[in-house]
């Protein structure tokens, strides 16, 4: 039988495309093994969010080729839709996709195998106007699935390289969405999680369907027992959505809502399409709607020319939202972004500095928000995974905080309702309540 691996690198897009492409390689006739082993292909699916990406990227390529000399590379993603010349001089690259026609990969691999000619599929992303299907549906044994249901960015942030390696927003067609549902609730999947580029602006392209329309369909489909969102753009919260979402009890009440920072004036430089205000009129929202939500986001510290006022204008916005959980970032310049050519870029030494302060803010906040959980009861959907040391089995509740209780295999892959007893690091530490 032969053989694939994979290497993945970036987003639970990037994870789920691999996903999908494993499926496809699985159905010829493939196995799939661990990308440390020796393997007859290699499919590196990369990322270029940062130079870092793409260093890393071609730090796989390479290590996969000493495997096996013999093996084929094939090259997707973000990094080779970006620089496909670059990905193409790297020693033992067979194949270059970039982030379309990977449903095509396991033919171009037999086609490499045939001819011994290196193919390279990359194109223009900004002509791409339709959704690229890549469904799965085979997998078994876990509880949560990222269902990718939307394609490329409009929005341009002026330190984001990924509109341009993603191109304009695709959405998936309803009923293709509704199908790869159904199949995972009948392998068993209980929680699905919406995923894409920009989930927010489902459906822009399609006419008047939204985000929402997507949301009520998959509540009606027996089997799944809840629905999880990605990160969101925070312009998609209204009085209208949040009416309608809380009308769907499968909805989990944990937003992710990108700030990236707290000050106006360093939104403004990074394109940012709301204020502060806006921002926080949307928390206002949320949480007049669903009062124990968890709302995470993510934070870039020392944007080019932030300085210490603006810093502290994000620190104290922070506080004031109380996020159950922030992801702190250094700004870090990609080529080929606006921001990248700013004036005032911000020494290392400042941006460690404002993230360590950050971080330790955002602990506070989180452990803040887990123990005032203590007392209560919480329902958690139990996973595979477990620590056998401590008899303990994990999982997660409704607004995404990690949940240990004493437990075996009968509850792994349940709904299981606990109470909360207690708080270890920033988990939740509780009792089955049988």
């Amino acid at each position: 039988m032969k053989t694939v691996a994979f290497y993945t690198l970036g987003c639970k897009v990037n994870q789920y495309e691999t996903q999908a492409m494993s499926e496809l390689f699985q159905k010829n006739g493939y196995e799939v093994v661990d990308p440390s082993e020796r393997a007859d292909v290699y499919v590196i699916n990369t990322c270029t969010v940062t130079n870092l990406g793409d260093r890393k990227s071609r730090q796989f390529i390479r290590r996969s080729k000493k495997k096996n000399q013999d093996a084929i590379i094939g090259v997707v993603g973000c990094y080779s839709q970006i620089s496909p010349n670059e990905v193409l001089e790297i020693e033992g690259v067979d194949i270059i996709l970039g982030t379309k026609d990977r449903s095509k990969i396991v033919e171009l691999c037999e086609k490499v195998r045939e001819e011994h000619k290196k193919i390279n599929l990359v194109e223009d992303i900004m002509q791409v106007r339709e959704f690229e299907e890549l469904a799965i549906e085979e997998v078994k044994g876990k509880t949560r699935a990222n269902l990718k249901i939307q394609e490329g960015c409009n929005q341009y942030c002026s330190y984001c390289i990924i509109p341009y390696a993603r191109g304009l927003i695709r959405s998936r067609k309803l009923e293709n969405i509704i199908a790869e549902v159904k199949k995972l609730a009948k392998n068993g999947f209980k929680e699905i999680v919406l995923t894409g580029i920009h989930v927010a602006s489902y459906g822009k392209d399609l006419g008047e369907i939204r985000l929402i329309d997507v949301l009520e369909a998959i509540h009606g489909i027996d089997g799944i027992e809840r629905i999880r969102l990605s990160s969101l753009e925070p312009t998609l919260v209204t009085e209208e959505f949040m009416t309608r979402l809380t009308k769907l009890s499968k909805v989990c009440d944990h937003f992710h809502l990108s700030l990236q920072s707290g000050c106006d004036s360093v939104l403004k430089r990074m394109n940012r399409k709301y204020t502060t205000g806006e921002y926080k009129e949307i928390v206002n929202i949320i949480r007049k709607y669903m009062p124990n939500v968890a709302i995470t986001t993510d934070i870039i510290v020392g944007f080019p020319g932030e300085t210490e006022e603006e810093f502290k204008k994000t620190y104290e916005f922070v506080k004031d939202i109380k996020f159950t959980k922030i992801h702190v970032f250094k700004y870090s310049p990609r080529t080929g972004t606006p921001a990248a050519k700013y004036k005032n870029q911000i020494d290392g030494n400042i941006k460690n500095e404002r993230s360590h302060v950050l971080i330790e803010l955002g602990e506070r906040l989180t452990n803040e928000f887990i123990s005032n959980l203590i007392g209560e009861t919480v329902e958690v959907l139990f996973e595979d995974n477990s620590n056998d040391e401590k008899g303990y089995i994990e999982g997660y509740t409704t607004n995404y905080i990690k949940t240990l209780a004493k437990g075996d295999d009968r509850e792994k892959e349940t709904i299981q309702k606990v109470k909360v007893n207690g708080v270890d690091d920033e988990n939740i530490l509780g009792e089955i309540i049988k």
